[in-house]
């Protein structure tokens, strides 16, 4: 069984024993977090309108860290005009436990 997941604006397919890595997450390690459910798939396909009813997705909390660093570089020819930024973000690893289908 899988299931499609919403977590910081993104998409995720995911089932038990995944380990994803989303947008942060204000939680410890350890802690236990839930998702909404977009769409159940496994033998029979259910997709929500736009949440799956009684459906849900539980995960727990493996760490919290940075993601790698972006550099956006800007440079104009000839012109002595150059600018670099950096840029990591914030980025929580969790493991999926549980696809819980409901009622």
């Amino acid at each position: 069984m899988f299931a499609v997941i919403k977590a910081g604006g993104k998409q995720y397919r995911v089932a038990a024993d995944d380990v994803i890595t989303v947008d942060r997450i204000e939680a410890e390690a350890g802690a236990s977090v839930s998702f909404p459910v977009l769409m159940l798939g496994g033998e029979t396909i259910t997709v929500g309108a736009p949440l799956v009813e009684g459906a849900s997705v539980t995960g727990e909390v493996v760490e919290q860290a940075p993601g790698d660093k972006v550099i956006a570089f800007k440079k104009r020819r000839r012109q002595n005009s150059r600018r670099k930024r950096g840029f990591r973000a914030d980025l929580t690893v969790v493991r999926i436990t549980s696809i819980a289908a409901g009622a």
